[in-house]
């Protein structure tokens, strides 16, 4: 029996919460729509795919307008959030979309991919839609109209009614980020005896760099960082300055990142700030301690 599109278990609805873990538990939900990482914890609302942690840090770089990140277990989600997703389907549904026609030479990113292939493949596969059905393709010189096509030709082909949200909008400006690169500890040897470290830091399409003018540059490790415990508890508490010290938000050690531990987010002096110890990754060797601190546009 369904009410309202609802399911209804023992006589009452089921929550949009479980709904949404229902359909994340399914077979093809339980790994990455886009390298197969497994157990993914984030999801596009609007394309309707389960994400792993550093695919969506792709996504989030495409825009709001092209894929909407939500996580599943810290955002609040709306009902149209929930039943667009469920509408799709899933990973499975979206992909045979999405993925339709991948031309040869084009290998989809494993686990283990670096940034550069995930954001190459990803970037081709929905902001691009190299691999997409030819009748969904976009020809419209208008973006608007483009998008609003798309939404509508993608959504008719999940065979989907209607009042699901369009994927419109724009890359909204909500903060100013702010980074401290506190230290390295056990860092990698790169010269002689030694190495002189930069820290080059990546969000979306910024990049800021310390760069060295004098000898080769080497990699000496990379780590994804998850801004969302940090944004979503400032943006929570509002004006950090009329609260006194106290903890407000935490970023969990898993398996999925590489915190060597808890990472507490804090407000300190009226500001919101958040320390983060992480192990640098495919590397030898070596851990890096950031300090964040968050400002939103109204302080």
């Amino acid at each position: 029996m369904a009410m309202n599109n609802r399911r209804l278990e023992f006589g009452r609805p089921v929550s949009g919460k479980r709904r949404l873990k229902d359909l994340m538990l399914q077979k093809d939900n339980r790994f990455c729509a886009d390298c197969g990482s497994p157990d993914p914890k984030w999801a596009s609302a609007n394309i309707g795919v389960f994400l792993c942690l550093k695919c969506c840090g792709v996504h989030r770089s495409l825009g709001t307008h092209i894929s909407k990140i939500l996580s599943v277990t810290l955002d609040e989600w709306s009902n149209d959030e929930i039943d667009a997703m469920i509408e799709v389907g899933g990973n499975a549904s979206a992909n045979s979309i999405y993925e339709a026609y991948i031309p040869e030479g084009v290998t989809k990113p494993g686990p283990d991919a670096s940034h550069e292939q995930r954001e190459k493949f990803i970037r081709s596969k929905y902001e691009r839609q190299e691999f997409l059905k030819h009748s969904l393709r976009i020809v419209s010189t208008k973006s608007s109209d483009r998008r609003e096509s798309f939404s509508k030709r993608l959504m008719d082909s999940f065979r989907s009614s209607s009042g699901s949200k369009k994927m419109e909008g724009m890359v909204e400006f909500i903060g100013m980020l702010k980074v401290k690169v506190v230290q390295g500890t056990n860092l990698a040897i790169r010269d002689m005896m030694t190495s002189d470290p930069y820290v080059v830091l990546k969000l979306g399409q910024q990049k800021v760099f310390d760069q060295d003018l004098f000898s080769a540059d080497d990699i000496m490790g990379e780590a994804d960082i998850d801004l969302q415990p940090l944004i979503t508890s400032a943006m929570a508490f509002g004006d950090a300055g009329m609260f006194d010290d106290m903890k407000i938000g935490k970023w969990l050690k898993s398996n999925d990142n590489a915190l060597i531990e808890d990472s507490i987010v804090n407000i300190i002096d009226g500001k919101v700030k958040q320390e983060i110890a992480i192990k640098l990754q495919n590397v030898e060797c070596g851990e890096i301690y950031l300090e964040l601190e968050w400002m939103s546009l109204n302080q």
